[in-house]
């Protein structure tokens, strides 16, 4: 196993937590996760599992390993990150990173053989739970992807069956118990949970980014750690569903707006973050946060609706600069992943609901009996359930 530290140097704190997982598409989930699992001690050490690892657990993850470790990295909670942990954890590892207990959230997790993957830290009562967020999961991403395809993406006679691949995540026979598909429901509350509360100090070089930054991922944490480097504080204006949908087409946003606030939020070099931004940055928009630089990567940039440039007013005070983050990722990049591996996907997220959903059930039989929830949670020979 790997490691490295997530922020500038390793801080004494007395509490260390550990958590493990897959975290294949990282999103705000995963994030949330994370938060709570800091609040549980004072210093967070996150396992990533490699690629080997998850491919024989539940089959190719869509990102890297080493995008994975990235994104992981990114998460602002989030304190040191261990590449390639083991999928079952054990109390070796907690000791070799002298963390007190193991945090998971509040569903299960099984190996091949059908074994309860944290049921060695249970039974050594090293182990805590934080809440799953309802609402998003890696599995319920790859089907919105798969559901939105169209002519522009891959010829019509080759498109997954619309009613199949929503009947992945909506099946009432194999739908998971955690990560089927359901309404993500936002709340001020949690938008105060993710956000730094900090506002920037009179003599902060402020800078301003703006996009649609939908589905987040490495691309956009490379671009956005660039950005920060131009100043002290960095505001990203997140533009409303309807404005992304004008200018990507009508398969876009993938993520709502509210799914994408908290993404950004999430991540690191990420101060504040404007809902709805308008698409033109406007000198009112300069003046009221007192922007010092505007920055925009290198993706082409659409006129506004009234066929101006969208960064005139910047431009013409000084204060626009274009960078290139040397990450060429995009949604885009994304989106053609999953449809170019779209039946290996298909058959990997049906076979892991039925799993969770087997898992489940064998839980629920397991409380009615009264037996330790360290106990074996036997599904099917050969069935896995995966790690988000």
């Amino acid at each position: 196993m790997g490691t490295s530290y997530a922020g500038e140097s390793k801080p004494d704190q007395d509490v260390r937590v550990w958590m493990d997982g897959c975290y294949d598409m990282v999103h705000f989930g995963h994030a949330n996760a994370c938060r709570q699992a800091k609040q549980m001690g004072g210093y967070l050490v996150v396992g990533v599992h490699s690629d080997e690892e998850i491919t024989k657990h539940k089959g190719p993850p869509v990102f890297t390993e080493q995008e994975r470790y990235k994104m992981v990295r990114a998460i602002k909670w989030v304190d040191q990150v261990v590449e390639n942990a083991p999928y079952v954890t054990a109390l070796e590892t907690l000791e070799e990173y002298n963390c007190a207990f193991c945090v998971h959230g509040d569903d299960i997790t099984v190996t091949a053989d059908g074994v309860d993957t944290y049921h060695i830290v249970k039974t050594a009562g090293r182990y805590r739970e934080c809440k799953r967020t309802q609402g998003i999961s890696t599995t319920d991403l790859v089907g919105r992807m798969l559901l939105v395809t169209k002519s522009h993406h891959e010829p019509d006679d080759i498109l997954p069956d619309r009613e199949n691949t929503r009947r992945m995540s909506l099946c009432k026979e194999s739908t998971s118990p955690w990560t089927g598909a359901s309404q993500f429901l936002a709340t001020t509350n949690k938008i105060i949970q993710f956000s730094n509360g900090r506002e920037p100090k009179p003599d902060d070089r402020i800078v301003y980014t703006a996009g649609a930054f939908d589905l987040f991922h490495v691309g956009h944490v490379d671009f956005l750690e660039k950005a920060k480097s131009h100043g002290d504080y960095l505001i990203v204006g997140l533009h409303s569903d309807r404005i992304v949908n004008r200018y990507k087409g009508s398969n876009h946003p993938i993520m709502n707006i509210h799914e994408r606030v908290l993404s950004v939020l999430a991540c690191r070099y990420v101060d504040e973050v404007v809902i709805a931004a308008p698409y033109a940055v406007t000198m009112e928009l300069m003046n009221h946060f007192k922007v010092s630089l505007v920055i925009h990567g290198q993706t082409p940039c659409d006129p506004d609706i009234d066929g101006r440039d969208p960064y005139e007013v910047p431009k013409a005070l000084g204060k626009f600069q274009q960078i290139d983050s040397g990450n060429p990722m995009s949604t885009q990049d994304i989106i053609t992943r999953i449809i170019d591996n779209r039946l290996t996907y298909e058959k990997r997220n049906k076979k892991k609901e039925a799993k969770e959903a087997a898992a489940y059930d064998a839980f629920q039989k397991l409380k009615a009996e009264n037996r330790h929830e360290s106990s074996a949670v036997n599904v099917e020979p050969d069935q896995s359930k995966n790690k988000d």
